[in-house]
């Protein structure tokens, strides 16, 4: 591992270069708000994805608040097959200020209004 990166780093290095931003929370929390163009690959599937990593120049490693994200990225850099530098974002998901993404749709308050705002979410 190469340390850690702010956000503002991080955000310059994805203006000027093409770092591999790996996030290593779950699908699920992964599919509600992530860097613009991470991938994501759980912590708990990382030894076993890590060939996803190898031809990376630049790997930075994302999770919450920046603490397990320095367990992946000290994971990442061990590994014999990679040659790039290896980084951790600072703070975390929570510290991030550039661009994020997500795979849920907007809210549409007519479907608020349908379900009800502290109704679960229909099975299908």
């Amino acid at each position: 591992m190469d340390g850690e990166i702010t956000s503002s780093e991080l955000e310059r290095a994805l203006e000027e270069s093409d770092p591999l931003v790996v996030d290593i929370r779950n699908p699920r929390q992964f599919a509600r708000e992530r860097v613009t163009g991470s991938v994501n690959i759980p912590l708990s599937r990382l030894p076993a994805e890590i060939d996803r990593v190898a031809d990376s120049d630049h790997v930075v490693t994302v999770c919450p608040h920046g603490k397990a994200s320095v367990r992946a990225a000290r994971l990442v850099g061990s590994f014999e097959g990679l040659d790039g530098s290896v980084e951790s974002l600072a703070d975390g998901l929570e510290g991030w200020e550039g661009p994020t993404e997500s795979d849920s749709p907007e809210t549409d308050p007519s479907s608020t209004a349908r379900t009800g705002s502290d109704s679960p979410e229909p099975p299908f």
